[in-house]
Order: structure tokens, then C-alpha cells, then sequence
């Protein structure tokens, strides 16, 4: 049913927690099926510096945060505001149809911190 990569995730998951000193924190919902997630991140000089989630929900949904705060640790603002979904799930070797919203819920954290940790540093 589900990758390899998404097996490993979801045992393995790295970078949970908090993030007293982030530069941005949000906390997105899938209302249909109750997943939450909850993204810090810390910024300094345009690139990711830390990033911690709290997840509740899916095996998709821990494993897609776990591979997000994988691939943006160290990367530049100006090469996250280009992640898609489909990086994401690339990289977890697919998710069964039933599950891809759980890499939705993902991006769409992404994608506000972002916009808060912009916000944040004007």
C-alpha cells in the first residue's frame, strides 16, 4: 500500500517537535478527514536554518511532514516559494490516490509559514 519511503518516514520521523525561536508557525487542518499539522520554522539570511512539526493524523500525513522538514532544512525562501506537491511526493516514491491529501496538507503548511515568516522579517 504504501513506499518504502513512506514506511521509513513514518517509523523514523525526525524534526518533531517544537521551535521556541521560530520565524513563523502555523497550524493547518483537513476538516475532511481530521489530519493537523502543525510547521515551525526558523529563517536566517534567506535560508532554513531549523524547522519542527507536530502531526496528527495518517501514516501519510506524519510521513509527508517528516520528508517536508527533510527537504527544506538548509534551502534557500527563494527555492521553497517553487515547491510543489509533486516534489514531495516524488521523493516519499508516490502515495496511494486515497492518501495525497495528506501531501496537500503538507505543501499548504509549507506555503504559509513561508508567507508568515515573510510577513515576519519586512
Amino acid at each position: 500500500m504504501y513506499s518504502r519511503q513512506v514506511l521509513q518516514q513514518f517509523q523514523n520521523t525526525r524534526h518533531v517537535g517544537e521551535l521556541p525561536d521560530a520565524n513563523a508557525y502555523v497550524q493547518v487542518d483537513n476538516p475532511g478527514c481530521g489530519d493537523v499539522l502543525q510547521l515551525a520554522i526558523k529563517i536566517s539570511q534567506g535560508h532554513v536554518t531549523d524547522a519542527k512539526f507536530r502531526a496528527r493524523g495518517c501514516v501519510a500525513a506524519i510521513a509527508c511532514a517528516s520528508q517536508l522538514v527533510d527537504m527544506i532544512m538548509g534551502k534557500p525562501l527563494t527555492a521553497l516559494q517553487k515547491f510543489r506537491r509533486e516534489d514531495l511526493l516524488t521523493a516519499l516514491g508516490g502515495l496511494p490516490e486515497t492518501s495525497t491529501h495528506a501531501s496537500q496538507l503538507a505543501v499548504d503548511a509549507l506555503s504559509a509559514a513561508l508567507k508568515g515568516a515573510i510577513r515576519s522579517n519586512r
